[in-house]
């Protein structure tokens, strides 16, 4: 069972293809002209043990707002279209993520049902060149169009990019752990009416 995916977006802003394989080894391929967010997605790769193709055109010279929220948009179509029905999965995925003093939580529900909370708590307005209040339109984007319930929380941190990248792993171990297949749900799609 192949649970891979293709999508291709294209907009007045922004140009995007995504490939994903959801039963990879965390290699990643990512050209999105956001060196940041590509210091992000590869810790999704890593720490999901997803490949991940991403290749993106946007228009940075305005800003990287459509840019950044059409990659969680094509993301989350592709990794909808990647857990197909979604049979014998563990639905459920949850992961805790230090950094030196950081660390973060992130629990994932595969639901159907798009939700996001978001609480990162941090201390300036970007990381380098890349503005925080993004990282919420990226999340957004993705549970929208992915289909899943997703809190992710910082629960201590100083360091705006070590909060960042714990929420990044975090959020790729979640994924990996709500994706798993489970021998014991073989064939089994898991009930979003509370069965599971």
């Amino acid at each position: 069972m192949s649970r891979s995916a293709q999508v291709e977006r294209n907009t007045l802003e922004t140009r995007i293809q995504v490939k994903l394989d959801l039963d990879g080894r965390g290699d990643s391929r990512l050209e999105t002209g956001l060196p940041f967010l590509e210091h992000m997605l590869d810790q999704v790769a890593r720490h999901g043990l997803i490949d991940l193709d991403i290749q993106a055109q946007g228009d940075l010279h305005i800003d990287a707002h459509h840019t950044v929220e059409d990659l969680g948009i094509t993301l989350g179509q592709a990794f909808a279209q990647a857990v197909g029905d979604k049979k014998g999965i563990r639905r459920y995925g949850h992961a805790y993520v230090p950094l030196d003093e950081a660390l973060s939580r992130v629990v994932i529900d595969l639901s159907g049902r798009p939700g996001l909370v978001l609480q990162a708590g941090f201390k300036r307005g970007g990381i380098g060149a890349f503005e925080v209040d993004l990282f919420h339109e990226f999340f957004q984007g993705f549970v929208n169009h992915a289909g899943v319930t997703l809190h992710i929380d910082c629960l201590r941190g100083n360091n705006d990019h070590h909060i960042a990248e714990t929420m990044f792993k975090a959020f790729g171990r979640a994924l990996r752990m709500a994706v798993e297949i489970d021998d014991r749900l073989q064939g089994v799609i898991p009930s979003t009416k509370g069965s599971l």
